[in-house]
């Protein structure tokens, strides 16, 4: 089952490929051009899509949601919505970053045709129309102008940008009735202001300008006669520029503050049939009219007192805000569509037609929580506690701690109630049930607000307009159009203290987060903040004024007095020069720096020629790109007695042991957590010794990867323990430390993996013995003493290099994966992980009909059993533990449709499959971790038996064996066994836990031949008074091979089914599904558990 691109029907499912890379090669990448709820919407499909994402943030928004979603980062270079509006900043990222796609989501430049044209010339895909469409519909004017060309009813308005003498004229021509400012380009509802008098029109049109030129990038406006009574309803349609458009409905956008959308329902469940058809004509003739390609929302009001009135006011090119209540009743992605859509995929290709649409499926209903216009940029959201569950949809970049702020649009959350077969009324009382579960503190929101609408029986009805909030719930007066048209804030002295510093005097400009006064009380200074760029319009303090806490200290107005803008600034939002390092910080970066392999290029150098790599250099090709956080990077030696200060930073850093816990494979994992520690000695100070802060470090790293139950890896190089030590008096042995105690209490409780290169001796030695799997480099010395302690024994003399080679610790079973180098004893490593971090988003398999010929139909025939499994499981998928160890038995981790599980299997090619005492202990160890770490377990029988004979007996049979009938009956996790050739006595009933009827499946194939012992044997031992009586060899013979005859079909699978002492006997091409259905059937019963400590043996 491969991943695929076409992710445009939300039902469809789907596996999503790596974000970041497949198989060692960079995937595409898709930069979003945005921030906040709609970037972190982009990541999600572009993720399913396959795409590499690539989020860019403002100078003030580095720790924002989005940054810490995206697979790849980069910074722009201002602060604000500025920041989100340069496009040469935009396009120059997308290119560092490798990407060839660019989504501009919404708002910002999402409208601009620049931003298409700057991508068409550095060849980037511009996720959206091309710059002629974007320039057609940024001209509301000329998009009025198409609608009449082609029949669609419009609003009378004036003709393009529109200045004071144009808009006196058109109020006077409509008898100085109410008109509607608004912005040419852009839209959410910004740039927007109602006039119901001609003394107000160039107020207006200042307050309009400015505010499409912060949000979008352009100032014009124009004036357009305003409908006092009206619905707002908005088509959505999708056009891939060749065929026909379609419509995905429609959504009613009536409920609005101030112009600014507050709930959207969909489709719009008051309007009448013939209007409804009416709008969708109107819209797919527009889209045909200019050819669209990608989405598009054509708006229209609908006269309230006229439903069948209606005029279209703009069209939007682009992904809107409420998007979801239309992905909701469709099931299409409407994200995927546009990407498809941009890389050339028809609507056909992609299966979207106005017949595969359909009718809408139930109602959706969208709240959109916002920040109030009060909110301070002091204030922090303490609390973001949103709703989840069947039926509901959240999209939000909120959370606890995050900062708050005006200078971006105030959303904080989309909540999305759906429901199939319910009226529009009990969808509203779902929602503002989901509403009440809402809890955000610390910032002021709407969440009342919306409550209080949603509340008010006007709305099913269908009896509201797009005044009715402000007109009926809240009352003009009361509501502020937007944070700019607050006049005044007054701000207060936050303690009581004397006045140490003012800004300035009255009409002194100020900027975003800049101190206006500073107090000092108790020896300490307390800055007061302005909430917001703009002039002191009143300082009521002087310097050394004692005042009170809570007096007024100052009044700044925040936005343009006497109607001039605010004027330019290059200050970075109110912030210190973020480039400037203050001294005390230096200092601490510098002793950092100076234990990094850049600061020691001798030591690295001398590590490289040795063909290893640095504690560091494997550290960092373990863990997940800047997720590492190291644990005591400035401890040194305990040798200050011997040694000077200087020298043991200089080299002795981290004092041998690079310590700290990191994300691995974040990105291909679906875990909630991805924390690995790990501890890299290094060979490079003191020849990776195990010293007295180090200890402590390796001690304190244990405990904490016990209390957050991450797995732990060692990099165990290194000589063992270090006498050098001297700075500790209060020791006289240290034999009372706590490491190998630490390590063993995490047996059984987290996975653990040791890791061998070099020379790997005495307590590193122990370390690497005590993890649950151990991985070699070829050239790896293991032993617990190196050549030191063996000579000081008296033992002899012998070269490193002569002491436990991996090779041997291969065979012997201490090594349980031998690799070549470093570099791929960490992919194995990673690998190993992947089997405890959930199932895998990507798999493919090989053609399961190759199962049918894997056994050999001739019985005494051997064969491939790793081949087998490779073909049975996932491709890539296989990792193999003590291949060179007990031999008849094969033991692997992999998975099945991406779920990992362990494989115990017999090895005919050894000894014809017979479990000896080493592939006994292997396997009742193999199956213990399995237990212990909740992987399900496939049994692959094909053996004679348990070894028998003088020879095997001295190897202790009796007590080895016998574990695997102590380990098999105890297992909880679920086991399915299957017979694929042979199942002989005690020893295939071991292969199935001890009895045929311990596994949740107990299958066999039709090549499986099963028994109390061998055919052979069991006639012979069975019937030998019968044979010996006859004299006659050839009669013997034919005896013999009659009652063997009649025995083998006695044994054949399908007997033993006949009389169920096996489930079934199955078509081998259907293994897979069969160990699918079992693990999935026995999950769902829970058995109790026995507590595990994983021998090391």
């Amino acid at each position: 089952m491969h991943a695929h691109r076409n992710l445009t029907i939300l039902e469809k499912g789907t596996v999503s490929a790596d974000p970041v890379t497949t198989k060692g090669k960079r995937l595409p990448g898709l930069l979003i051009a945005n921030r906040g709820e709609v970037a972190l919407r982009i990541i999600r499909t572009a993720r399913r899509y396959g795409l590499r994402t690539v989020a860019v943030h403002s100078v003030d928004e580095s720790e924002a949601t989005h940054v810490r979603a995206a697979d790849e980062v980069r910074p722009l270079a201002s602060c604000g919505a500025a920041a989100y509006l340069d496009i040469d900043q935009m396009v120059n990222a997308a290119i560092t970053s490798g990407c060839t796609m660019l989504h501009p989501g919404y708002g910002f430049a999402s409208e601009n045709p620049e931003l298409a044209d700057a991508c068409a010339r550095a060849g980037i895909t511009f996720v959206g129309p091309d710059s002629e469409t974007l320039r057609l519909f940024g001209d509301k004017s000329a998009t009025r102008a198409l609608a009449e060309e082609i029949g669609v009813p419009v609003l009378p308005a004036t003709n393009g940008a529109t200045g004071l003498p144009e808009a006196l004229a058109f109020m006077e021509a409509h008898s100085g009735g109410p008109v509607m400012v608004k912005a040419l380009a852009g839209g959410g509802g910004r740039g927007m202001r109602v006039v119901t008098n001609s003394a107000d029109i160039g107020q207006a049109l200042i307050r309009c300008g400015s505010e499409a030129l912060r949000g979008f990038g352009q100032s014009q406006v124009y004036v357009e006669r305003y409908l006092p009574r009206a619905w707002h309803i908005e088509v959505q349609v999708l056009g891939d520029g060749a065929g026909d458009p379609i419509h995905l409905w429609d959504r009613d956008c009536t409920i609005q503050r101030r112009h600014q959308k507050l709930i959207e329902i969909a489709p719009a469940s008051h309007l009448p049939d013939p209007t409804r058809s009416a709008l969708l004509r109107s819209a797919l003739d527009l889209a045909r009219a200019t050819h669209f390609r990608g989405v598009c929302t054509f708006e229209f009001l609908v006269d309230a007192d006229s439903p069948d009135l209606y005029y279209f006011i703009e069209g939007n090119p682009r992904l809107q805000v409420e998007h979801g209540v239309t992905e909701e009743i469709t099931g299409v992605d409407l994200v995927a569509a546009q990407i498809a859509i941009a890389e050339g995929v028809s609507l056909t290709d992609q299966g979207l037609s106005q017949e595969a649409i359909g009718n809408p499926r139930g109602i959706a209903v969208e709240a959109r929580v916002t920040l109030e216009p009060a909110v301070s940029p002091t204030q922090k959201i303490t609390r973001f506690d949103l709703p989840a569950g069947s039926g509901i949809r959240v999209e939000s970049h909120g959370y606890a701690g995050m900062q708050a702020t005006n200078a971006y649009d105030p959303l904080l959350a989309k909540i999305i109630v759906h429901r199939l077969g319910a009226t529009l009324a009990q969808v509203l009382v779902h929602l503002e049930a989901q509403l009440r579960r809402s809890v955000i503190e610390g910032v002021p929101t709407n969440l009342a607000l919306l409550r209080s609408v949603l509340a008010d029986p006007a709305i099913p009805r269908g009896a509201m307009t797009t005044s009715f909030v402000d007109d009926y719930l809240l009352g003009s007066s009361r509501v502020p159009v937007s944070a700019e048209d607050t006049q005044a804030t007054d701000l207060f002295a936050p303690s009581a203290g004397t006045v140490v510093s003012i800004a300035g005097e009255t009409g002194q400009w100020v900027e975003q987060g800049e101190p206006v006064a500073i107090l000092e009380a108790m020896k300490m200074e307390h800055e007061i903040i302005a909430p917001a760029a703009g002039r002191l319009e009143k300082v009521t303090v002087q310097v050394g004024d004692f005042v009170a806490e809570g007096a007024q200290v100052a009044t700044l107005a925040a936005v343009a007095i006497d109607g001039q803008p605010a004027p330019a600034t290059t200050a970075t939002c109110g912030l210190p020069d973020l480039d400037d390092i203050r001294s005390d910080i230096a200092e601490i970066r510098d002793r950092h720096e100076a234990g990094l392999d850049a600061a020691r290029p001798e030591a690295s150098a001398r590590r490289h020629l040795a063909g290893k790599r640095t504690a560091r250099e494997n550290l960092a090709d373990l863990f997940d790109p800047h997720s590492f956080r190291e644990y005591g990077p400035l401890v040194i030696a305990a040798q200050r007695r011997r040694r000077t200060l200087d020298d043991l930073e200089a080299n002795t850093p981290a004092d041998g042991l690079v310590a700290g816990f990191g994300r691995v494979s974040a990105a291909e994992s679906d875990a909630q957590n991805t924390q690995v520690a790990a501890l890299a000695y290094d060979y490079t100070v003191l020849a990776g010794t195990q010293g007295l802060q180090n200890h402590k470090k390796a001690e304190r790293m244990f405990e904490l990867a016990r209390r957050r139950g991450t797995p732990v890896i060692i990099f165990a190089e290194g000589g063992g323990g270090r006498p050098g030590d001297t700075d500790n008096q209060a020791k006289a042995t240290g034999m009372d430390l706590g490491t190998f105690v630490a390590l063993g209490r995490l047996n059984g409780h987290v996975p653990t993996v040791g890791i061998a290169a070099g020379r790997c001796f005495a307590g590193n030695a122990a370390l690497l013995g005590a993890c649950d799997v151990v991985i070699a480099t070829g050239d790896a010395n293991i032993g617990m003493g190196g050549p030191a302690m063996i000579e000081g024994g008296g033992l002899g003399t012998f070269a490193p290099e002569a002491i436990g080679p991996a090779p041997v610790q291969a065979a012997n079973g201490v090594v349980d994966i031998l690799v070549d180098d470093e570099a791929a004893a960490v992919a194995a490593t990673k690998k190993y992980l992947g089997y405890f971090q959930g199932s895998a988003r990507q798999w493919s398999c090989a053609d399961q009909r190759r199962l049918r010929n894997a056994v050999p139909e001739r019985r005494s025939r051997v064969f491939d059993i790793r081949a087998l499994i490779h073909t049975l499981t996932d491709e890539e998928s296989v990792l193999e533990l003590r291949e060179q160890f007990g031999r008849g038995i094969v033991t692997c981790l992999a998975r099945v449709e991406g779920r990992p599980m362990g494989i115990v299997a017999n090895d005919g090619r050894h000894r014809g499959g017979a479990i000896d005492s080493d592939g006994a202990d292997k396997m009742a160890r193999f199956l213990r971790l399995c237990d212990t770490y909740e992987l399900p377990i496939v049994s692959l029988c094909d053996t004679p038996g348990f070894m028998v004979g003088p020879e095997a007996e001295e190897t202790a049979m009796v007590r080895h064996v016998s574990r695997l009938l102590v380990t098999g009956p105890n297992l909880a996790v679920p086991l399915c066994a299957i017979v694929i050739r042979k199942s002989y006595g005690l020893g295939g009933q071991a292969m199935a836990g001890g009895s045929f009827r311990v596994p949740d499946a107990m299958l066999a194939w039709p090549t499986g031949d099963l028994g109390a012992m061998g055919p052979e044997g069991a006639v012979r031992l069975g019937f030998r008074r019968e044979l010996d009586a006859i004299d006659d060899p050839n009669e013997r013979e034919q005896t013999f091979q009659s009652l063997l005859a009649d025995y083998e079909a006695q044994g054949r699978a399908t007997n033993a089914a006949s009389v169920f002492e096996i489930d079934d006997v199955i078509d081998p091409a259907d293994t897979r599904a069969w160990i699918v259905q079992t693990f999935d059937r026995a999950n769902s019963k829970p058995v109790e558990r026995v507590r595990w400590h994983l021998d090391t043996w």
